[in-house]
Formats: structure tokens, C-alpha cells, sequence
């Protein structure tokens, strides 16, 4: 199965001319750029370990391409995401989310449906590896 999570979740993935071409859109709209990698896609799963600080400074896609590839060479067997943050209003807002690296083997989302009182269900989710 494929964890489909962000900004172009159902395309192939991308490459990395294409990631950097999203970069550069990003850093021309004034966005800061996030890496985050987890090991638990769960869909409920907001808070992924941050790789470094974001780069609010950076005016280059080449930098955060660099980032990336040192990040994908210290967690290959996790998903990592590109996130461009926007501060036109004050605060930070997520403008643009993807997964940019997904490891060898994805792991299964089953869906556990159980029937209640009248029209009612109970939907659980459980990762199987």
C-alpha cells in the first residue's frame, strides 16, 4: 500500500528535479523550508522528528536539496517530507506538504470497521508492518 499524505500524494514520486523545482517555487514565494522524517505514517501523526532547524534564510534550492540527501542517508527506511512555511501574517502556516523519500518496504493501513447502536460505526486504524 501506498501512504498517500500532501501535495501530490497520488502522482509517482517525484525526482529530485522535480522536488527541486518545487523548492525553488517555494523559495521565490518567500516560503522557509522544513525536512521532517518519521517512522509512523499514521494519518493521525502530525508531529514528525524535525531534520535541523527550517530554512528561513535560504534563497537556494541546492541548499535544501543537500539537507535532504543527508537526510535521506541517515533514515533510509523512513518517510521524510518537504514542508514550505508562509510568515506574510505574522505566524507560520504550512502552505505546501510532501513526501519526498518512503522507505523499501511500506507498511499496511487496515481498516477496522465494527457496527454500533443504529447507523453508528467505530473506525479503527492499525499499522501493520
Amino acid at each position: 500500500m501506498r501512504i498517500t499524505q500532501g501535495c501530490f500524494s497520488f502522482l509517482p514520486d517525484l525526482s529530485d528535479e522535480q522536488i527541486s523545482a518545487q523548492v525553488e517555487y517555494c523559495l521565490r514565494n518567500e516560503w522557509a523550508i522544513g525536512i521532517e522524517f518519521t517512522q509512523d505514517p499514521h494519518p493521525r501523526n502530525t508531529y514528525w522528528e524535525m531534520w535541523g532547524n527550517p530554512m528561513f534564510d535560504l534563497r537556494d534550492a541546492k541548499g535544501v536539496m543537500v539537507e535532504l540527501a543527508e537526510c535521506r542517508t541517515a533514515y533510509p527506511e523512513c518517510y521524510i517530507r518537504l514542508n514550505a512555511f508562509d510568515s506574510t501574517r505574522g505566524f507560520e502556516t504550512v502552505r505546501m506538504s510532501f513526501i519526498v523519500h518512503r522507505p523499501a518496504f511500506e507498511p499496511t493501513l487496515h481498516v477496522i470497521r465494527q457496527d454500533v447502536r443504529g447507523r453508528t460505526a467505530n473506525v479503527t486504524l492499525e499499522l501493520q508492518r
